[in-house]
């Protein structure tokens, strides 16, 4: 199994990446914000990586972190989630806004994800809850149940998942829903 990759970024795209390792090419598919992260082609990556086999076809994945290759590899766990919808999830949230969704039984916030609908999400909730509790308490940043209220409200305003979690970024976590809400539409303006 090919458990991570480093080497030179031959071609970039939205969603994928081939990867030059010692003069061999790994066609690596990636969420938009690890090919926004990557740079230009030329440069030198190293990813975690995760060989999808199946009957027909063999397909790589890659993170950036180890938390969100083993956050992808929980989500596969589930029963009607495939990699791309894996890979969905984390082009959608970060590793912590997922985790803490699934703890705090928030189904209706993975719904946003493209291609998972309300009873993807609630077996995605009812399958992991147990099971991501060992990533949280691994490293992966947990945001709070305000923070995913106020994520929700954010985009429901028009904003996008990524804009209205970096917004949230570093504001005190004793804030009301209403503070938090303020605060980032204040930055959001600037």
């Amino acid at each position: 199994m090919i458990a991570s990759l480093e080497g030179t970024v031959q071609v970039k795209r939205d969603n994928w990446l081939i990867v030059n390792v010692g003069g061999v090419g790994y066609r690596v598919y990636v969420s938009p914000a690890v090919a926004a992260e990557v740079g230009a082609e030329g440069d030198v990556i190293q990813l975690y990586t995760h060989l999808h086999v199946r009957e027909n076809e063999m397909s790589l994945y890659g993170f950036r972190t180890l938390e969100e290759l083993e956050l992808f590899e929980l989500l596969l766990s589930v029963n009607g989630v495939g990699p791309r919808v894996a890979l969905a999830f984390l082009a959608t949230y970060d590793p912590g806004t997922i985790v803490n969704a699934i703890l705090n039984d928030q189904a209706e916030l993975l719904t946003r994800v493209p291609g998972v609908g309300r009873r993807t999400a609630q077996r995605v909730v009812l399958d992991l809850k147990n099971k991501v509790r060992a990533l949280s308490v691994a490293g992966v940043p947990a945001s709070s149940s305000t923070d995913a209220d106020a994520i929700s409200a954010l985009t429901a305003l028009g904003y996008s998942v990524r804009e209205a979690q970096a917004a949230l970024q570093g504001l005190p976590p004793d804030l009301s829903l209403e503070e938090k809400i303020f605060r980032a539409l204040q930055r959001l303006s600037e």
